[in-house]
């Protein structure tokens, strides 16, 4: 969906105005969501029909906990989903400009801009030296770029110096659990994690954020009781729980990738990415988004860098071979003009 001109992935009516004559069903790539979602269990009736228990948010926590190495004595707080979290962080920090380290997830920006902060949108590491606050989506989107942790923990000390906090949205780092800060949590820091994109559930609306336990109090108490609904819980303790599950989805999404990367090479070059979505750079790329778009095939563009498309992973056979024939029928060449 588009708000505040913001372009986002997933947004189907507006690929149906702008392809009318595209043959359904539409093929949806313009997302990082995991197209073949943790198989979803029997849910009891009583998740839909009574307000969830403490014991039901504590199992969810405790599951999290593990799955995500979060230190004793740190905090961890759940939310209907991340952007939630994200549009609450602002509360949470000091008066003084916040850099975001982009190009990246435009909602960043946009919570803390719309909430009166100065907001500094730095290429590199070197625009954003004078913010007191700094957000840094590791793995990155769309590119995929990762910062080290010694890098990181440098980085929240500074902010720290300057009564700051450092962001870091780690919502892509489930398949790269060594990519993650959790582990060695600097006290300036407060880390994001997604649950709908790894686990091919977004619908459920689940989030969490890892901080020094006053400021997730803060966050749970800004919520309120019951902020998370029981199904939500009982799906996210259940899968957070299954090791051998992730283990085999990061291994299938890692040969997915690699799969598109061969299918998108002929139409120009791979700069970055995740297992769960490439970023493709090519002069052609809006003649290969309408293309595809025509062929009922969706994949995601970008205001700022129209050169690039993002492309999700399909989630079956016939996706596959959906795509592989759109780019075959006389798809824009890699040199063509934009």
């Amino acid at each position: 969906m588009a708000e505040d001109g913001i372009w986002h992935g997933g947004d189907l009516a507006t690929a149906r105005a702008l392809f009318p004559e595209a043959p359904e069903p539409w093929i949806d790539l313009s997302t990082g969501i995991n197209p073949i979602p943790y198989p979803l269990p029997e849910l009891p009736l009583s998740l839909w029909t009574r307000l969830p228990g403490a014991g039901e948010e504590a199992a969810l926590l405790a599951a999290a906990r593990a799955a995500f190495g979060v230190p004793d004595g740190a905090g961890i707080v759940a939310a209907p989903g991340t952007q939630i979290l994200i549009e609450f962080l602002p509360h949470l920090a000091p008066a003084g400009p916040v850099a975001v380290l982009g190009p990246t997830y435009a909602e960043h920006a946009h919570a803390w801009s719309k909430t009166g902060f100065r907001v500094i949108e730095a290429a590199n590491l070197v625009e954003a030296q004078t913010a007191a606050t700094l957000v840094v989506v590791n793995p990155n989107n769309p590119d995929g770029r990762v910062l080290p942790k010694q890098e990181l923990a440098q980085l929240a000390a500074r902010c720290a110096a300057r009564g700051g906090l450092l962001i870091v949205d780690e919502a892509f780092a489930d398949f790269t659990p060594e990519a993650s800060i959790i582990p060695e949590l600097p006290r300036s820091a407060i880390v994001l994690r997604s649950f709908g994109k790894t686990y091919g559930l977004a619908g459920l609306r689940l989030g969490f954020a890892v901080a020094a336990a006053e400021l997730t109090a803060r966050l749970a108490a800004a919520f309120g009781p019951w902020s998370v609904a029981g199904p939500a819980l009982h799906v996210g303790a259940l899968a957070l729980a299954d090791r051998d599950w992730l283990a085999q989805a990061a291994a299938e999404r890692t040969r997915d990738a690699a799969r598109l990367d061969a299918l998108l090479a002929p139409h120009g070059r791979i700069v970055g990415g995740t297992s769960l979505f490439r970023l493709l750079e090519t002069p052609a790329a809006p003649a290969l988004f309408a293309h595809l778009g025509r062929r009922g095939i969706y994949v995601r563009r970008f205001q700022q860098a129209p050169a690039r498309l993002r492309f999700g992973l399909p989630g079956d056979e016939a996706g596959w071979s959906r795509l592989q024939a759109a780019l075959a029928a006389d798809a824009p060449a890699a040199s063509a003009p934009a």
